[in-house]
């Protein structure tokens, strides 16, 4: 399709429909949508169950294969209704749309007796529909944001934790012997991560009153060091809720959204709103 070729009224009547959840229709196509994508990972779920696949098997078949169907037309709609296809082709939800409905058509084209497993690798490829479901949470920009920018102070502070177990685990090395199960710094060090991080398994414990010290020190330091990257990120979250407001608008030639509310193009593609 030509990428200046203006589009019809059929296409702007289905991409308000697709694209844009402002109005009845928008919104009543969403929430068909989530329940399909639901449906379909509760179907995948319960056909993984032996017992239920062997009585309700031939149901579960057939409502993966409806559902395929529905997830196909509104695959070719998305792009059929854009003026640039495959920019939304190509872009992240693109690619998760198409890989929606890949593996049902795979597992009809892979032939053989050895295709079984195959089979199966592509039927639990269909759980990934679950990520179908960002298409519905505006709020996932402020996370991504927030992510986004926190990444750096994270990185910085997990490079202070693994100094921080490394140097613990080496003292609780000194400290305990090998029938506390302290055979060497690194299965030591794997000690300091359990403990800090108050998972506690309890398949290393130590013995002395010197080790008990240490690792009521991990303790404490596990419930502060938890604390700090959620809120980095929750400072950063706050910082993403002040900044300008974006407009739900998509694109009428890429499909992507997020634009400032007094753009006139799209800040992706070039292409006017």
């Amino acid at each position: 399709m030509n990428d200046n070729k203006t589009p019809s009224p059929w296409q702007e009547k289905v991409h308000r429909i697709i694209y844009e959840a402002d109005t009845p229709a928008g919104r009543a196509f969403d929430v068909a949508l989530l329940c399909c994508i639901i449906l379909s990972i509760i179907v995948v779920m319960l056909d993984s169950v032996q017992e239920l696949s062997a009585r309700y098997g031939v149901l579960f078949h057939a409502i993966e294969w409806g559902l395929t169907a529905v997830f196909t037309v509104e695959y070719l709609l998305r792009l059929l209704c854009i003026t640039r296809p495959w920019k939304y082709a190509l872009s992240p939800f693109g690619i998760i749309d198409l890989l929606a409905v890949i593996p049902s058509y795979l597992s009809v084209l892979i032939p053989g007796s050895q295709s079984l497993l195959v089979l199966r690798a592509l039927r639990l490829l269909r759980v990934f529909r679950i990520f179908r479901l960002v298409h519905f949470v505006s709020e996932i920009k402020f996370l991504t944001i927030a992510v986004t920018n926190s990444l750096r102070k994270i990185s910085v502070f997990i490079l202070f934790v693994i100094t921080i177990v490394i140097i613990l685990g080496s003292v609780i090395y000194l400290v305990e012997d090998e029938n506390s199960g302290f055979t060497s710094i690194p299965q030591s060090v794997y000690w300091a991560i359990v403990t800090i991080t108050t998972v506690g398994y309890g398949d290393i414990a130590p013995a002395t009153t010197l080790g008990k010290f240490i690792a009521s020190f991990i303790m404490l330091l596990g419930y502060g060091i938890i604390a700090v990257p959620t809120g980095i990120v929750t400072t950063e979250m706050a910082l993403a809720a002040r900044r300008k407001f974006h407009t739900n608008e998509a694109c009428p030639s890429c499909g992507k959204d997020g634009h400032d509310h007094d753009a006139e193009f799209c800040k992706y593609c070039g292409s006017k709103l």
